[in-house]
C-alpha cells in the first residue's frame, strides 16, 4: 500500500475520472424550427387545392400496390402539426443536453418531403419507384467519392481532389471502353486514372508537405482543363474514341420484383452493385481490421503511430491511392453506368458535394453514404418536379441540391470533429 507524505501532492485525476460536462447544442432545434416555419408559410399560407397521387408500384413488381392519393391542403396541415411536435421534441432534448435521435430526423425529413411533393404537384402522379431509382443513380458517384474522402481524411490527408478523380475516371473509362469495346476494361482504366490523380495529391502533400487544400484545388483545375482540352481537340473530332459504352442493368431474380425497393436496389448496373460491396468493405475494414486500426491511428496521432512502428508516410501514401481508386469508380459511373459518352466537365461539382457528404457524415462510411443519398435525392427531386411541370421556379429547382448541401453541413451537422491530424503534414523528428 502506498502512503503519501504529509506535504506530498496527490496525483491529478485522470481524464477518465473527471466529470464530463454535457454541452448543449441548439443547432438541431433551430434547423427543425426553420423547416417548420417554412412549412407553415408554404403549406399553410400558400396552400393549394387539389390532390396528388403517389404511385407505389411498377408494372414488373410481384405485388401491385395501389396508388395513394393525398389532398394537398389536408396533408400540409397534418405535416405542419407533426413538424411542430418534432421541433418541440428537439428543443426538449437540447434543453437537457441530449442529441436528437437519427430516426426522428429521418421521419421529420420524410414528412416534409411528402408534404412538399403534394403541394408542388396537385393533379399530378408521382412515380415513387422512379424517383428513388433516379436518386440512387445520382447518389452512386457521390457514395464512391465520400468513401474515398473518408479513407483519405481518416489517414490524415484532406482530399479536395475528389472532383479531379471523378473527371479523370470518367474520361479514362469512356475513352478506353470505346477503344476496346469493353466496359470492364474501361472500369479498370477509371480505377487507374483515379490512382494516378491521387498519386499527385499524395506526392505533393505527404512528401513535399505542400498545403493539402491548395494541392487539391490545383489538381481539380488541372484535370478539368486537361480533360476539357482533350475533349475539344481529340474526342470532338474523332467520335470513335467516345462512342458511349455502358454496362447493362442486371436484374436479380426475385429480389427485383419486391415492391418499391426491388427496382431501386436490385435492377442496377454492375457499378452500383460494386458500390454496395465498397460500402460494406470500407465499413468493416475501417473498424474491425488491423488495416483500419493503423489507418485511424495515423490520422489521429501520427507521432504515437510512428512510435509503435507504423510507417506514417507509407500508410498515408497508399491509403490516399486507395481512396483515389474508389473515387475513380465513381467517375466511371458518369459514363459507363449513366450517360455513356464523356462530356466536358460532366461531373458538375459532384466531387465537392461528396466532400460535403464526408463532413455531414462525420467521417463515418455509413453516415457519409446516407448523406450522399440525401444529396442524390435532392438532385433527382428537381428533375421530377421539372418533368411534372411543377409551379416551383426553375431557378429554385436548379439550386435545390446545393441548398440542401449547404444547410446540412452548416446547420444540421451539429458539433463534429474530424480526425485530429487531418490536413496536418507529418515531419518525423
Amino acid at each position: 500500500m502506498s502512503v503519501l507524505a504529509p506535504n506530498a501532492t496527490a496525483p491529478a485525476a485522470s481524464a477518465a475520472d473527471r466529470p464530463v460536462t454535457a454541452v448543449r447544442s441548439w443547432k438541431a432545434p433551430i434547423g427543425y424550427g426553420v423547416f417548420t416555419l417554412f412549412a407553415l408559410v408554404l403549406f399553410g399560407v400558400f396552400h393549394k387545392p387539389g390532390t396528388s397521387t403517389f404511385e407505389l408500384a411498377s408494372v414488373h413488381d410481384l405485388v401491385q400496390l395501389p396508388a395513394v392519393p393525398l389532398p394537398a391542403t389536408g396533408t400540409g396541415i397534418v405535416v405542419i402539426v407533426l413538424l411542430a411536435i418534432g421541433t418541440a421534441y428537439a428543443t426538449w432534448r437540447a434543453a437537457r443536453s441530449r442529441k436528437v435521435q437519427t430516426w426522428v430526423t429521418v421521419l421529420f425529413a420524410i414528412a416534409f418531403v411528402i408534404a412538399f411533393l403534394t403541394w408542388a404537384s396537385p393533379g399530378s402522379t408521382i412515380p415513387v419507384p422512379g424517383l428513388l431509382v433516379g436518386a440512387l443513380g445520382l447518389s452512386a458517384p457521390l457514395i464512391f467519392g465520400s468513401l474515398g474522402g473518408v479513407i483519405s481524411e481518416r489517414v490524415g490527408v484532406v482530399n479536395i481532389a475528389i472532383e479531379g478523380q471523378f473527371l479523370a475516371g470518367a474520361f479514362a473509362s469512356a475513352v478506353v471502353a470505346s477503344i476496346t469495346g469493353s466496359a470492364w476494361v474501361g472500369l479498370v482504366a477509371a480505377v487507374i486514372a483515379g490512382v494516378l490523380v491521387s498519386f499527385i495529391l499524395a506526392a505533393f502533400s505527404i512528401k513535399y508537405l505542400v498545403d493539402q487544400v491548395i494541392v487539391g484545388v490545383v489538381i481539380n483545375a488541372f484535370v478539368s482543363g486537361l480533360t476539357g482540352f482533350l475533349y475539344s481537340k481529340v474526342l470532338a473530332t474523332d467520335t470513335a474514341l467516345n462512342v458511349g459504352v455502358r454496362f447493362p442493368a442486371i436484374e436479380i431474380p426475385g429480389l427485383s420484383a419486391i415492391p418499391i425497393i426491388g427496382p431501386v436496389f436490385f435492377h442496377q448496373s454492375v457499378i452500383v452493385y460494386l458500390m454496395y460491396i465498397a460500402v460494406a468493405a470500407v465499413t468493416i475494414g475501417l473498424f474491425t481490421t488491423r488495416w483500419g486500426l493503423r489507418l485511424r491511428a495515423v490520422g489521429e496521432h501520427p507521432q504515437a503511430a510512428d512510435t509503435v512502428g507504423i510507417n506514417v508516410t507509407s500508410t498515408r501514401f497508399w491509403n490516399v491511392s486507395l481512396a483515389g481508386a474508389i473515387a475513380g469508380l465513381g467517375g466511371a459511373y458518369f459514363t459507363l453506368g449513366n450517360a455513356g459518352p464523356f462530356a466536358k466537365d460532366m461531373t458538375a461539382g459532384a466531387g465537392y458535394i461528396a466532400l460535403a457528404a464526408v463532413i455531414f457524415g462525420r467521417w463515418d462510411p455509413i453516415k457519409a453514404t446516407l448523406a450522399a443519398l440525401l444529396f442524390g435525392f435532392a438532385s433527382n427531386l428537381q428533375n421530377l418536379l421539372a418533368a411534372i411541370h411543377s409551379p416551383v421556379p426553375t431557378q429554385f429547382l436548379l439550386m435545390l441540391p446545393y441548398v440542401v448541401t449547404i444547410f446540412a453541413v452548416a446547420g444540421l451537422v451539429g458539433q463534429s470533429r474530424g480526425p485530429a491530424a487531418s490536413g496536418k503534414p507529418y515531419i518525423k523528428s
